[in-house]
């Protein structure tokens, strides 16, 4: 004699919720009336546009015996797959003052948009790892804000050389 396990019956709707013909509430993993299961693509595949920007790594460089001649640089690893970069991925080193100068080349270049403010200039202990770091962390929030807006992707001659080309000159602008 074979044995038939009893069906669980469907759950009425709680209330103001409506459902698919399926007893999942629409909208659920689907768009509109046709509830689906979404594919293992559509869950973890690249998503259509993508952009991963972070200032890491400080490195502090005292190229003379002067201790006026010290200097911390920051490298920024840039992932993407927006046309407006020529590169997908990149990895360039930038100062402080190299980030002065490209935000007041953004200023200039980019009238319509609003550039956001540099963290600020550190007169004391600028080279304690944690004036450093904050620094960092500033720079960072800055570079994100300014390599995420769409209209400088797109008219910005600047923006793409800052963040992905080793030989950036500062004075070639």
């Amino acid at each position: 004699m074979q044995r038939v396990e009893p069906r669980a019956e469907a759950q009425p709707p709680a209330h103001g919720q409506e459902q698919g013909q399926w007893g999942i509430p629409t909208g659920f993993a689907s768009t509109g009336s046709n509830p689906h299961t979404q594919s293992f693509e559509e869950i973890y595949g690249v998503p259509e546009n993508f952009l991963e920007i972070e200032v890491t790594e400080p490195q502090t460089h005292q190229p003379t015996a002067s201790p006026s001649s010290r200097y911390t640089t920051y490298l920024i690893r840039l992932s993407t797959n927006i046309p407006a970069f020529k590169l997908r991925r990149s990895e360039v080193r930038r100062r402080y003052s190299d980030f002065e100068v490209f935000r007041d080349l953004l200023e200039r270049e980019s009238a319509r948009v609003s550039i956001p403010p540099l963290p600020g200039k550190v007169y004391l202990n600028r080279f304690d790892d944690a004036v450093i770091e904050e620094r960092r962390r500033g720079l960072e929030r800055f570079l994100k804000i300014v390599v995420g807006h769409p209209l400088l992707q797109t008219g910005s001659r600047v923006l793409g050389s800052f963040v992905q080309d080793p030989n950036w000159d500062r004075n070639a602008w």
